[in-house]
């Protein structure tokens, strides 16, 4: 299928392009080029002409003569007996810049007058050395320059340190001399002027004999006649070994064979990336028409295809080395986005959609753009479960269609959105008063429906609400559906006072920002280990100070974000701060446990337990510093959803204490089933438990329990001295209250612990 390119598509061309001109830059697209040169050179993998021969100064070369550097009559021996075997050319890649033994160079000098021109010697420039950081030219000796040629020896590697061009001629001694490649091809050039190396070549189909074969005349002279012979080193204790692309590491006379070898079919040169780079955005522009993610794909593998095939065939065909980088990033950017921009979109089709029905769905219906007040009806469908009964679910379908179906007649858009499993929405039309409109809807809608041969009658009533916000009018509408249920009306109109809600609302919003604006503070309550009568572990206690409203009480916003959702943004925001203070603390020597307060709500949440993670894993405090409180009313409602959550508490490290005990209905069978570590007995029996029997009984049991299940108990609400004897005298643990400390700022705890140091040593 194709369309026209939207906005999105746009966007992706944009950045593709802007990803494609970072590619040209020489710092970026040449690495990968780089890395795309063996696949480029080993899709066409080829042998050598054979025209070039390579005499190796090999291994067995270097037994057979031993002493180095070799005597130079023995250079004059190949010379002779390649002359005679009818060499085209003898190039050396050796060097002959400096004087030897005076017999040996005449015999050099005498086979090359007898070679007459027939030899070509190396000429190159090399470092002064020391500290002297010029270039010295070096020639063959005078004796040898009057009947050879010569052409210049230069290796120059990438940054990488990898050889992968030379240059078709270079200036030595002021004088322009051809490369050794260039001059076996007989092809010229400018000074410095690269041309690629054809790495498509095998170096192992290129024919080498040996050196000291050629000397001592064992070989086949056709393999030499009317070649061009190459002599240089390949032992590898001579060193001249240089890495190449696919190849890997080849000695330096090979890679001038490959030189000339690429010569020989002509001069390849260096294109322009502006030109495949431009067939890639065309590539592209095709690309951004598809639609699909099958499609997308088998469409930008056909676009590298293509592009791969037309840069190997002026590679190959028309001696063009085209840079790659930038055209395959730019089709790649545009593949990669077309991919996500249709995943996206079936993702975001796939949320809007209804399972069942095929249906837009509460999240289509919240996402309805919209800039002005609609009033809405929600069509609850009160037997929907008699159908499902009678019809089964794959019917059911079919009623909610056929339903769905008659509605539309009644919505300004002729869409109907399903938002509940029985509840049905849509934006309703003004054209006529709503009385008459609920009149023509109850008409419709008491008409039975004709499903799989049955005939089917389904029960509705009927809410409307007016307003501007979306998600509150389908709350006040099927809130009036249920109340017309309830008072067997057919249609109610929502009439509801928000004023409450507006107002938490509000707070909330103020919540978000006394976060960001450091408004919400943590006091900490000190819990003293009555055994040591150190302060072992703290509470931490949530504050907020609004510069207008005054001090906020825990117990006017904590509900409000349990229930806008807030609870895990504050709990996290609160986790933080705590982090933060026990690092500080635990710099200064105090090993003491910090206690937060987990909502219910958030037990069972995964992505708040992966953000306790992953500040955990962020933080220095190790997680056994951390204590979670959480309330026995939250663990007894959903025993085994909170069991799952403590646990991964535990395997965290971090200890699970119950908060609030004795208030819930807990049982020995829950505290057995929970990974707890101690207990807290709410201060409601505790406070009078040195005066009152009843509240000591259950205190003394409360600690025997938790001690016979290998759990510490907490006392809270400790206010006098009595009472804390009381708890010291029958085991418990710990103790906290006003008696010991009231919940304090950080600076002031530091100093309580500053002191409780003292006291303790």
């Amino acid at each position: 299928m194709i369309r026209r390119p939207s906005l999105s598509s746009t966007l992706i061309l944009l950045v593709a392009g802007i990803i494609g001109a970072i590619t040209l830059l020489p710092g970026i697209g040449g690495p990968v080029d780089r890395v795309i040169d063996p696949l480029r050179f080993a899709v066409r993998n080829h042998a050598a002409s054979g025209s070039v021969v390579v005499v190796e100064m090999d291994a067995a070369s270097v037994a057979a003569i031993q002493t180095w550097p070799w005597p130079r009559r023995h250079y004059a021996q190949v010379i002779d007996t390649l002359r005679k075997a009818g060499a085209a050319s003898i190039v050396f890649d050796v060097d002959f810049s400096s004087h030897s033994i005076p017999a040996d160079d005449r015999a050099m000098a005498e086979a090359l007058k007898r070679a007459s021109g027939l030899v070509t010697l190396p000429t190159f420039a090399q470092a002064a050395g020391g500290s002297d950081v010029r270039s010295l030219d070096a020639l063959p000796i005078a004796p040898f320059r009057d009947d050879v040629a010569m052409a210049s020896v230069s290796i120059a590697p990438d940054v990488d340190g990898i050889i992968r061009s030379m240059p078709l001629a270079t200036l030595t001694a002021g004088t322009p001399r051809p490369s050794l490649s260039a001059y076996i091809a007989g092809r010229s050039g400018s000074v410095d002027q690269p041309f690629p190396i054809d790495m498509s070549i095998d170096p192992s189909t290129i024919p080498r004999l040996s050196f000291v074969a050629i000397r001592d005349g064992r070989f086949d002279p056709l393999a030499v006649r009317g070649k061009n012979v190459l002599i240089g080193t390949t032992a590898v204790e001579m060193g001249d070994r240089y890495a190449v692309p696919r190849w890997g590491v080849l000695p330096g006379v090979v890679i001038q064979a490959l030189a000339a070898e690429t010569l020989i079919d002509g001069i390849p040169s260096e294109g322009s990336a502006l030109v495949p780079a431009f067939v890639a955005v065309l590539l592209g522009i095709i690309l951004l028409w598809r639609v699909g993610t099958f499609g997308t794909v088998a469409t930008a593998l056909g676009a590298i295809v293509a592009l791969i095939t037309v840069v190997l065939i002026a590679q190959y065909g028309l001696r063009i080395d085209y840079p790659m980088a930038s055209a395959l990033g730019t089709v790649g950017t545009v593949a990669l986005g077309c991919v996500i921009r249709d995943v996206a979109r079936q993702f975001r089709r796939q949320r809007q959609t209804d399972d069942q029905t095929g249906m837009p769905n509460r999240v289509a219906f919240l996402q309805r753009s919209s800039n002005h007040l609609v009033d809405i009806v929600v069509v609850q469908i009160n037997n929907i479960d008699a159908i499902t009964a009678v019809l089964g679910v794959d019917e059911l379908k079919h009623v909610l269609i056929r339903t769905a179906e008659r509605l539309k007649l009644a919505s300004t858009d002729h869409q109907v959105y399903r938002v509940r499993g029985h509840h049905l929405a849509f934006v309703m039309a003004t054209d006529q008063p709503l009385e008459d409109m609920m009149a023509a809807l109850r008409n419709v809608l008491v008409q039975p429906l004709e499903v799989g041969g049955r005939r089917v009658d389904v029960h509705v009533s009927v809410g409307t609400a007016g307003g501007a916000d979306p998600g509150r009018l389908l709350t006040d509408a099927a809130l009036a559906a249920e109340q017309a249920h309830a008072t067997n009306c057919f249609w109610m109109r929502a009439e509801t006072d928000h004023g409450r809600l507006e107002r938490a609302v509000s707070l909330m919003s103020d919540l978000d920002d006394a976060m960001m604006r450091n408004h919400i503070e943590v006091y900490y309550q000190p819990k003293l280990a009555l055994m040591t009568n150190t302060v072992t572990s703290v509470e931490a206690l949530v504050r907020w100070r609004d510069p207008e409203r005054g001090f906020i009480g825990p117990d006017q916003f904590i509900p409000l974000a349990e229930q806008t959702g807030r609870i895990d943004a504050l709990t996290l925001h609160i986790l933080g701060i705590v982090l933060r203070d026990v690092a500080d603390w635990r710099q200064r020597g105090h090993e003491v446990a910090a206690g937060i307060n987990i909502s219910a709500t958030l037990l069972a949440s995964r992505a708040f337990n992966d953000a306790i993670e992953g500040m955990l894993q962020a933080s220095p405090v190790p997680a056994s510093a951390l204590i979670f409180e959480v309330t026995e009313s939250a663990a007894m409602t959903d025993p085994d959803g909170a069991a799952a959550a403590l646990r991964r508490y535990r395997a965290l490290g971090i200890a699970v204490s119950m908060d609030d005990y004795g208030t819930g209905q807990s049982t020995l069978s829950y505290l057995q089933k929970l990974p707890l570590n101690e207990l807290k007995i709410d201060r409601s029996f505790v406070q009078h438990a040195h005066s009152n029997e009843n509240d000591a009984i259950l205190v003394r049991s409360t600690i025997d329990l938790a001690h016979s299940l290998g759990l510490k108990v907490v006392a809270e609400g400790i206010e006098d001295e009595e009472c804390l004897s009381f708890l010291r005298n029958n085991g418990c643990d710990l103790a906290q209250g006003y008696f010991i400390s009231r919940p304090i700022p950080l600076p002031s705890l530091l100093n309580f612990l500053a002191k409780d140091s003292a006291l303790a040593a």
